[in-house]
Parts: C-alpha cells; sequence; structure tokens
C-alpha cells in the first residue's frame, strides 16, 4: 500500500493579500497568499481589470472564492477614493503613511514600481499577522468630513495669490523709484504716475502690466472676503458638531473665527484621540530625542503631523500669552522662558503650542477649562 502525501499548493488559503503601487498612468499590484507572490500591472483607474485580477489572483494562488481580502496603498495624489470603492466590493483596505514605510539603508537603493509593491506587499502581511509596528495606517474622513477642509485651504492659496500678486506690483514700481504704500490707490496713481528724480512717465508696457497684475489681484482679494463671509456664516450655525466645537473655542479669549474654524475642521472634527500624546504626534509638535551611546541630542519637533495646524498652534500660542496672561500655560512659560533669549523664547512657543494643542482637545472633548483662563464677554 503506497501512501501519497498531499501537495502542499493544492491546500486552499483564507486570505488573499493586495499591494497596490499608484501612478498616473499605471498600477502596479502585488497579490500574496502568505507563501508565493504575484505581481500584475493595470492600466489606472481600470475598475474592471483589478476585480479581474483579484479573482484570478484567488485562482493562481489557491485561495478560496469568498477568501477575505486585505489591501494597502500608500497615501498620495489619489485621495480616498480608492479606498472607499475597495471597501464597497468588501475588501478590507489600509492606506498607508509612507514615511513609515521601512527602506534600506544603503546608499544605493533599488526603486522601482515592483520592488515598493514587493516590500508593501510584505509589510501588509507583518502588519496583519500582529505586528502593528511595522507600518502606521491613517485614518480616513467621510466625504462630508473631507469636504468641511475645503473652504480655509482654498483661502490659503488665495492668500498666498494675492500676496504673490501685491509683491509682484511693488516690485515693478520700485524699478523706477516709486513706492506704493496701498495697493488700492494703484488705478488711480497709475494714471499719473512718474518716475522718482527724473520724472518720467511710465513706460505704456509697464502701466498695462500693473493693471493685469491688479485685475488678479483685485480678484484674489474678492474670492478671500467671499470665503470669509460664507465662513461666519456656516460657523454661526445651529445643529452642527463642527459648528458647536467652533463656538465653544471662539468663547476662549485670544482664540478667533478663523483659527477656531481651522482647527476644528482640520484637527478635532474627524480625528479621534485616546491621550494627550496622539494629540501632540498628530501635529508634528513632539520632540525627537537622538540619544544613542555617547551622543546624545535633541533633534527638533517630529514636523510629521499637519503643517496646517503647526503653524496655526505656533501663531495661538503667542496670541495666548498676549490674551491670557494669567493663565497656567502662560505663566509656565513666562517661569521657563520668559527671562531667556529670543532663540529660547522660539524654542519655548513650541513647547507651549504644544501644551496649549492638548488643553484645547481637553476643553472640547471633556469640557475641561484650560486653568485660568478667561472666557469672553458677549
Amino acid at each position: 500500500m503506497k501512501t501519497v502525501l498531499q501537495d502542499k499548493d493544492s491546500a486552499t488559503h483564507s486570505i488573499l493579500y493586495m499591494a497596490m503601487e499608484l501612478s498616473h498612468s499605471k498600477w502596479k499590484l502585488g497579490f500574496s497568499n502568505g507563501e508565493k507572490m504575484r505581481v500584475k500591472t493595470i492600466d489606472a483607474r481600470n475598475w474592471e481589470s483589478l476585480l479581474a485580477e483579484i479573482e484570478l489572483a484567488k485562482q493562481k494562488l489557491n485561495c478560496a472564492s469568498d477568501c477575505q481580502v486585505v489591501s494597502c496603498y500608500e497615501a498620495g495624489r489619489d485621495g480616498f477614493w480608492i479606498h472607499r470603492a475597495l471597501v464597497a466590493e468588501g475588501i478590507d483596505n489600509q492606506i498607508l503613511d509612507s514615511a513609515s514605510i521601512e527602506v534600506s539603508r544603503r546608499q544605493k537603493q533599488v526603486k522601482t514600481d515592483r520592488v515598493d509593491v514587493i516590500a508593501l506587499l510584505r509589510l501588509l502581511m507583518r502588519y496583519m499577522n500582529g505586528e502593528k509596528q511595522a507600518l502606521h495606517t491613517i485614518r480616513i474622513p467621510t466625504v462630508a468630513e473631507e469636504d468641511d477642509r475645503r473652504l480655509n485651504r482654498e483661502r490659503d492659496r488665495l492668500l498666498k495669490e494675492r500676496g504673490a500678486h501685491s509683491a509682484r506690483i511693488k516690485s515693478l514700481l520700485v524699478v523706477h523709484g516709486i513706492v506704493l504704500e496701498k495697493i488700492s490707490s494703484l488705478p488711480v496713481m497709475i494714471k499719473d504716475a512718474k518716475a522718482a528724480v527724473i520724472g518720467y512717465d511710465i513706460p505704456p508696457d509697464l502701466k498695462a502690466e500693473l493693471i493685469r497684475e491688479y485685475d488678479r489681484y483685485a480678484q484674489a482679494n474678492q474670492q478671500v472676503k467671499q470665503l470669509e463671509k460664507l465662513q461666519i456664516e456656516r460657523a454661526e450655525k445651529e445643529g452642527l458638531p463642527a459648528t458647536h466645537n467652533i463656538q465653544r473655542l471662539r468663547n476662549l479669549r485670544g482664540v478667533g473665527w478663523q483659527s477656531s474654524w481651522m482647527l476644528v475642521m482640520e484637527f478635532f472634527n474627524w480625528r479621534q484621540f485616546k491621550n494627550a500624546k496622539q494629540v501632540g504626534a498628530c501635529a508634528g509638535l513632539t520632540p525627537t530625542p537622538y540619544d544613542s551611546g555617547d551622543s546624545i541630542r535633541e533633534q527638533g519637533i517630529s514636523k510629521a503631523g499637519n503643517k496646517r495646524v503647526r503653524k496655526m498652534m505656533i501663531e495661538l500660542a503667542w496670541l495666548w500669552l498676549r490674551y491670557q496672561p494669567n493663565s497656567e500655560l502662560s505663566q509656565w512659560f513666562e517661569k521657563r522662558f520668559g527671562s531667556g533669549s529670543k532663540r529660547m523664547r522660539r524654542i519655548g512657543i513650541v513647547a507651549l503650542a504644544r501644551k496649549l494643542l492638548v488643553a484645547l482637545w481637553r476643553y472640547l472633548a471633556q469640557g475641561v477649562i484650560p486653568k485660568g483662563a478667561v472666557l469672553k464677554i458677549v
């Protein structure tokens, strides 16, 4: 009697792992059953081809037709629509923080889409098998929560655009010795503008360029005002959790409607925090010490989180010192950094920004008013 051993490849696997390396024209797909791998390329955004490759991978890798499919891809330009579509197909998807992906420390690294997708696939399998520190996943906002961030982000871009037009107008005039104090006075001034000292007329092509530049400045300025008006109107509406938190932040002296809007929509409205460390880390305000052997130094804050929140909190920390001088946070700053140099105060303001952000989180989440803080008189 002969005993026939069952071929290991005939075993049916219960999980199919899939990693995606995305580009504008092609998507590189990596599949694995935990043992074997399969790499395929499809046209970008070709959803029918993606689903077909998943079904084919189940057959080639001996996975059950109804097996669980687990996928991942890096956060980037494509945003969250792929994640939502995968979840709608019953696929367990994770979006990865690109900075958490392990890379080789060799001076020269081999980098191709195939190498990258296989690396993602291996990290995904480690993560799903219990090694949660193998990579960092991103919390996905809803479509409405994602849309709530549009107003303040558009306003930021318009402010930069308006500033660029303003600087350009002033620079063009300075070439002929003319200093313009107010941009709004340009249409009247340009008619009879003359160069400094010599007094010749401004050349016609330069006048035409200045007028076109001013038109673009005026349009950006008008759109900024329209957005700010819309923000104020929405912030004053009742019944919505986001607007309720905006109004609560605005009750604190030193916190204006623009900073409260940005903090709520970018940070507190849809993110979930378990402790103060997560709050500071998400804003990139946590320290990064380097302590190895005899080498000990501080590398500064991580800057790994939301740059808009980080910038706003630095500005808000200076305002907090001005409008909340008797608060516990302001007293802590003055005691530790108040008598120091300018450099020490700049270092201290970052620490204050982190502490203030945690205090604002506790104020919204638990109703705890920062110690010593004063509310506005309505």
